[in-house]
């Protein structure tokens, strides 16, 4: 396909780069000398700290010769010194103000709030953290390189333009499962910015590509690994949408209190009155919200689902009706404010929901079982949801009692229970086969749903005919040990054995084009996607001689080879051994609803850069799952 994966805005601004630097603990910039740093940008203003003060150290009284001690007229103040980076006056209040040389009237003064008469007399607080406890940004994320993040300094010397344009450039989820899994890992890390960015600016890109992704709890870590007075703007519209992703609206309380200015749009001023309302200002909260409402600068049922959730909060006796009447949209504030205070969305809203609430549904603890199930299969699909957390949920289902109103939900639980304990692997896996749901059109989410149950089937000729989806299930969870025990049942050209060559840690012959050309004789997909996918996998993975590649390539018509802005930037990094880099570049190519959008081209690079950088675990993962779902 001569079409590249790229979206226009990220192609142009990755086009703007073509150095990388090294991922090292002290990396050194690859770019030529006088290249550094062509257009000096002006260097982000440092947190603000407070300064130091010098304090009279007390002097001990004098004694006498003798040794007594000398009464002393006064008592003699005992100072304790300010520590280093204490809180200051200035910090808590600035300076009164002036107001131009006129003081407000009475009638104005009555009628500010409180925060407003702070505000314009200069004593609301700038921060909401004692200064011990305030956390450095040099390093922001949650997972550090000990519990599996990617190396700190990846990113630190590497140009502003391209990790802007990486993050920037992936604008929705991605067509691997296995992607989605590396991309979150990479943008949870814990990371120091690079150089010439500012750090608030780098987490708000991170939490915005979470939150795109469907990954609100992780976006929500990521915001609040910042001390609230660090937040900017693009820090604070990325916290707003992983909280309301969360159904967490109180989560968003310090930056709304502290920082209650920096928006002004509906949506942050209902989340005033709440947080106001869960301070102790239920009547402000009430009174705010009624003139939201009055005035028509919200929607009627968002002040409605704002007064329940406020109300919660407050000891308000006035009972708030929710009327769905004449709502024909649902947004993700009417779906996170019914979710929380336990609101039942009309059915015409949720039939047929978009992506997003079904994302945000699976994760949901608030929710019933019955619909975190329903939306399950998106989420193990795209890698939200591991194949252990599917199974929890139809495990909890299972262990309910009365759940005879769940229909075919609560048959699947109990099916999947004989997929584990059936008498014996016949039995098993006629339990499997019923939840894969036939042998056409299977959902690849039913088999992230049985991979461990599949890991419990002896390999025998018996099951000869499933041995590829089985494999497939298993290799969707990683479990590619238990499925290397069906190497000596798959023969060669079958689907069974293309995902083990691609899938085994260590394949030490190498395929020739005689087996992808077997395989390819048999490959049913649309334009032989599966047999090209392979042949790049293969190829990525360095298990073909060249002459071999040539020689399949040429047979498929497909070309690996060729060279976009895109494939030479993340071969690049690979070059560099940067980890973090390629994951983003990746998660750009990866991009897409289908595997339909994928191309030979951009899977071979994908994989030989992850292998290259020493990801070989997830570059073998990507490719296996590449030609099971292609």
């Amino acid at each position: 396909m001569k079409r590249s994966l790229l979206l226009a805005g990220g192609a142009t601004a990755l086009a703007l780069i073509s150095a990388l630097a090294m991922a090292q603990d002290a990396p050194e910039s690859l770019l030529p000398p006088g290249f550094e740093d062509p257009r000096p940008a002006p260097t982000p203003a440092p947190s603000a700290r407070p300064a130091s003060r010098p304090t009279a150290t007390p002097q001990p009284p004098s004694r006498p010769a003798n040794g007594g001690s000398t009464p002393s007229a006064t008592s003699t103040p005992i100072v304790q010194p300010l520590t280093q980076g204490s809180t200051t006056a200035g910090e808590v209040a600035g300076a009164l103000p002036t107001f131009d040389g006129k003081l407000p009237s009475l009638e104005q003064l009555e009628a500010m709030s409180t925060d407003d008469l702070d505000e314009a007399l200069g004593l609301k607080p700038k921060v909401d953290i004692p200064a011990a406890a305030r956390r450095s940004m040099a390093e922001v994320g949650v997972l550090a390189p000990a519990e599996g993040g990617l190396p700190t300094y990846s990113l630190a010397r590497q140009p502003v333009q391209l990790v802007r344009a990486a993050l920037a450039g992936t604008k929705g989820p991605l067509v691997s499962r296995w992607g989605h899994i590396l991309l979150r890992r990479a943008l949870a890390s814990r990371l120091a910015a690079p150089q010439g960015m500012d750090p608030a600016e780098f987490a708000a890109q991170r939490a915005a590509l979470l939150n795109r992704i469907g990954e609100f709890g992780a976006a929500r870590a990521v915001v609040q690994d910042v001390d609230t007075a660090n937040w900017n703007l693009d820090l604070t519209n990325a916290a707003v949408d992983a909280y309301i992703g969360t159904a967490d609206l109180v989560g968003t309380c310090p930056v709304v209190r502290l920082k209650s200015g920096l928006r002004e749009d509906p949506t942050w001023h209902m989340l005033q009155a709440i947080c106001n309302s869960y301070a102790g200002e239920a009547a402000r909260a009430r009174t705010d919200l009624n003139r939201l409402r009055s005035r028509g600068k919200a929607d009627r049922i968002d002040v409605l689902l704002a007064q329940r959730f406020a109300g919660a909060a407050g000891q308000q006796r006035a009972a708030v009706t929710i009327e769905w009447d004449g709502v024909n949209e649902l947004t993700p504030w009417r779906f996170a404010l019914a979710n929380a205070v336990g609101e039942a969305i009309p059915e015409k809203l949720m039939r047929n929901p978009a992506p997003y609430y079904l994302r945000a549904t699976a994760t949901a603890p608030m929710l019933g079982l019955s619909q975190r199930i329903a939306a399950a299969d998106l989420a193990g699909r795209e890698g939200i949801l591991s194949s252990r957390a599917m199974i929890d949920l139809y495990s909890q289902l299972h262990a309910e009692s009365g759940n005879t109103d769940d229909g075919q939900v609560a048959e699947d639980a109990g099916t999947l229970r004989q997929a584990y304990v059936g008498i014996d692997d016949a039995a098993r896996m006629n339990a499997i086969r019923t939840l894969w749901g036939g042998k056409t059109a299977k959902d690849y989410s039913r088999l992230v749903l049985t991979a461990y149950a599949a890991a419990r089937i002896e390999p025998s000729t018996d099951h000869t005919g499933d041995a590829g989806e089985l494999i497939a299930s298993m290799l969707s969870a990683g479990l590619d040990r238990n499925a290397l025990r069906w190497a000596n049942v798959v023969e060669e050209g079958s689907e069974g054995w293309a995902l083990l060559a691609l899938a085994a840690p260590e394949y030490r012959a190498k395929v020739g084009a005689g087996a992808i050309g077997s395989f390819a004789s048999d490959d049913g997909s649309s334009g032989q996607r599966r047999a090209k996918f392979l042949l790049a996998g293969l190829a990525g993975l360095g298990r073909m001689d060249q002459g071999d590649i040539g020689s399949a390539a040429s047979d498929l018509g497909v070309s690996l080879t060729a060279s976009t802005k895109w494939t030479t930037l993340i071969d690049r990094a690979a070059q560099v051994d940067n980890k973090a880099l390629v994951a983003l570049l990746a998660g750009v190519g990866m991009q897409g609803t289908g595997w339909e959008r994928m191309t030979p081209r951009h899977l071979y690079h994908i994989v030989s850069a992850l292998n290259r950088v020493g990801l070989s675990a997830e570059a073998r993962m990507i490719a296996a799952e590449a030609v099971a779902r292609a």
